[in-house]
């Protein structure tokens, strides 16, 4: 119901409020709700709709500490039922909440109505809060962003491309140019040779792991996750009403009795993996163990859904190929992404598989998006082709250095009964606390020193790990990662 955009500041009177309104709307300025906000950052409604528990009259009336143009709207309607809709928007420089009244209750559908949103985008909307040093999320380095050579691009690509191939709706398995640049770049990079039959552009790396679900995933299977995993492939497992389990890893990847062992009992549908530099814990599988792996799905006719965002960040170390490179009963989907070593707003990002898997893909694209950005695809084409080799070194000292900055630091600050690994490449530290100690009950308490990090029981299926925590490095300062790591080491220091 946007009803909000029909109103200037000379309109918003009291009668053109009702007069727009689908049913009835209250438009308030922030102000004038806040002591009704409770500890949870809920609203209370009963405190909020004037104390009436049945609902029946709401009085909407504007703060008169902050004079606004709606400050004279005492309208008040009378009504059944209520529906809240609730979000907060700068008009000019006052804030609203828009309170939308309806009689209609809505039935969320069994794939959704108990999935909870990302911990980390609940995290980021915390953070927005204040002044906050935040290792919580897994954003690259604004520095590491290639403004200039992407305004150089787009520059161009009118006049380069003409306009039917830059703004019209392009091929669902991706623009033939960027199509041609991937299949390069997968072999010079990844040291993966395919053919165009076997890659199609999505949106992102993350709808990759969606359309893997929607593909392979009925309600009541089972999905394999190294313990920990990618936070939101867990999300998505749970949209489809499967169930992720999770296999046990040590230095070396996962470990393969377990993983045999698993795939026994549960009969996974695929088992999804984060191989190099993974997310959250920073770990890199050894080259034997990405091989058995592909040898104990094939053997089990398991599907692998590889994923693959970091493996071009690396500081040290040798390239190690991919679980893909030892495919031999194409049971293993690959996934790499750009947004890591682009830029996060271009959502590229290729899977390569088998024909039939491709077609699959392709069809749960077609009622998705239809395809991905032009733009994009032309952008991220001609930046592999002129621009990604001499990026990646520039970007590569950058996070190393970041890296190095945050390990020292914990060395320096932390207790000693905080473990961890030191990560080759990415852009995660992954550590825990021998003492078992709560980080989850933990995290409000360091938010309110200014700091935060991501606690690592998000990451488990099960919701174990309480003791973990993810450490990002990429998206800090060099100062603010001594400040942010000694915050949070003191107050560790402290609790002992």
């Amino acid at each position: 119901m946007p009803f909000v955009s029909g109103f200037s500041k000379s309109k918003l009177t009291p009668s053109a409020i009702k007069k727009r309104s689908h049913q009835a709307c209250i438009f308030l300025p922030l102000c004038a709700f806040m002591d009704f906000i409770g500890a949870s950052g809920k609203i209370n409604l009963i405190a909020a709709l004037g104390g009436s528990s049945n609902f029946g009259t709401l009085s909407a009336k504007c703060c008169a500490s902050e004079p606004s143009p709606c400050n004279q709207i005492t309208e008040a309607v009378t009504f059944s039922a209520v529906s809240f809709i609730m979000d907060s928007s700068t008009w000019g420089k006052y804030k609203f909440f828009t309170y939308y009244i309806s009689n209609m209750e809505y039935e969320i559908s069994d794939k959704l109505k108990n999935v909870h949103g990302s911990a980390i985008r609940e995290i980021f909307d915390l953070l927005k809060k204040g002044n906050i040093i935040s290792f919580a999320g897994g954003m690259p380095a604004t520095q590491t962003l290639p403004s200039k050579q992407i305004e150089g691009i787009l520059q161009n690509i009118i006049s380069k491309y003409g306009v039917i191939e830059s703004l019209q709706y392009e091929s669902t398995f991706g623009k033939a140019l960027l199509l041609e640049q991937l299949k390069s770049f997968l072999a010079e990079y990844k040291d993966i040779n395919t053919e165009l039959q076997n890659m199609i552009v999505l949106s992102g790396g993350q709808q990759g792991i969606e359309f893997m679900c929607k593909t392979f995933v009925n309600k009541g299977d089972v999905v394999l996750v190294e313990n920990p995993t990618y936070l939101s492939t867990l999300q998505i497992i749970q949209t489809y009403e499967a169930k992720a389990v999770g296999v046990s890893s040590n230095n070396e990847g996962l470990d393969l009795a377990d993983l045999e062992e698993k795939i026994k009992t549960h009969k996974p549908k695929f088992l999804y993996t984060v191989p190099t530099f993974g997310n959250p814990t920073g770990g890199t599988y050894s080259i034997e163990n990405r091989q058995k792996i592909a040898e104990i799905t094939a053997k089990y006719g398991v599907m692998v859904l590889e994923d693959d965002p970091y493996s071009q960040i690396r500081f040290e170390g040798e390239t190690v190929p991919s679980i893909k490179c030892f495919d031999k009963s194409e049971n293993v989907v690959y996934l790499a992404s750009f947004s890591k070593i682009i830029a996060p707003a271009m959502r590229i990002a290729v899977t390569v598989a088998n024909p039939a898997i491709i077609g699959r893909f392709n069809i749960s694209k077609q009622s998705t998006d239809v395809c991905s950005s032009s733009i994009s695809q032309i952008v991220v084409a001609e930046f592999i082709k002129n621009n990604l080799a001499e990026h990646l070194k520039n970007i590569i000292p950058i996070y190393k250095e970041k890296r190095d900055q945050m390990v020292n630091c914990i060395e320096k600050y932390f207790p000693k009964s905080f473990k961890y690994q030191i990560p080759h490449g990415g852009m995660f530290v992954w550590g825990y606390f021998d003492d078992e100690r709560d980080l989850l009950a933990c995290f409000k308490d360091i938010v309110n020193l200014g700091v935060a990090y991501l606690p690592g029981t998000h990451f488990f299926p099960d919701g174990s790990g309480k003791n973990t925590m993810r450490l990002n490095f990429s998206n800090a300062t060099l100062e603010q990662i001594e400040k942010g790591i000694k915050t949070i080491g003191e107050y560790f220091g402290n609790a002992q």
